[in-house]
């Protein structure tokens, strides 16, 4: 083979890969630490075979993922339900919008002094998160096992304010959400999202003293901007997500303690 189809061949290539290379699509997704993570590690592998190069950012708590998609830090994250996006568009003014359903994540209360809600005892000290939407999910979810009563019509988003009976005199109290496992060891009982309670090494499905069903209205979701909603990058993430290999990741890893939304 002469010098000049050798050259023709090399030119050929080198076309070639750097043509791959342009329709590959890099796109940076933020991620709470934990599950959320862990999933997208998964998410990532499967986008990869067609063209989509995630890159996952890791935060540690619920306030910034958001505020960094606002401002062009991260083109998505996935880490929150459609109620407390909500509540940040509405606080915040951020123009982001929810593109499709992931997991959820049944929340729980969990103790190291009790082993059910019947036995919590007179003025026992109850930590919640101290952001609007997962306090009231957690608050609702006192409710439900009988332990406060609400005032009629709270929605999705009570407060402390809206208890309207607390026949155990309980001592609530509000945390941020990532400091509540760490908080186990000096109240009573607490309500962790399932993302940080994995994150501490509890079971979910065993240790949790009270849970939360998988038929939730806190449905996980992934958030882009506005403007971004279109873009064929977000199909891509969305089928890449919605595909049986994460699936069955997430059923293996995670065993019940997160359940899949597809």
């Amino acid at each position: 083979m002469n010098k000049r189809i050798l050259g023709g061949l090399a030119a050929l290539l080198l076309t070639a890969g750097l043509a791959g290379a342009a329709s590959a699509e890099t796109i940076r997704v933020g991620v709470s630490a934990g599950p959320h993570a862990e999933i997208l590690e998964q998410v990532k592998k499967v986008a990869a075979q067609d063209g989509l190069d995630i890159k996952i950012i890791e935060f540690t708590d619920y306030v910034v993922p958001n505020t960094a998609l606002a401002s062009g830090d991260i083109e998505a994250n996935s880490f929150q339900h459609l109620p407390y996006l909500d509540n940040q568009v509405k606080d915040r003014g951020f123009k982001l919008v929810s593109v499709g359903q992931t997991v959820v994540f049944p929340m729980g209360f969990y103790s190291k002094k009790v082993k059910s809600f019947d036995a919590l005892p007179e003025g026992a000290t109850v930590a919640i998160q101290n952001d609007p939407t997962n306090g009231g999910r957690s608050l609702l979810l006192l409710q439900a096992k009988g332990v406060i009563k609400l005032r009629d019509g709270v929605g999705l988003k009570p407060t402390l304010l809206d208890i309207a009976e607390n026949p155990k005199k309980l001592r609530l109290i509000e945390l941020d959400a990532a400091q509540l496992p760490r908080s186990l060891d000096d109240v009573t009982a607490a309500a962790v999202n399932t993302n940080y309670a994995v994150e501490a090494g509890l079971d979910p499905v065993k240790d949790a003293i009270a849970r939360e069903t998988a038929e939730s209205p806190y449905t996980n979701i992934i958030a882009v901007r506005e403007q971004d909603k279109g873009k064929p990058w977000v199909a891509a993430l969305l089928k890449a997500y919605h595909t049986q290999p994460v699936k069955e990741f997430i059923q293996t890893r995670f065993k019940g303690a997160v359940v899949t939304s597809w």
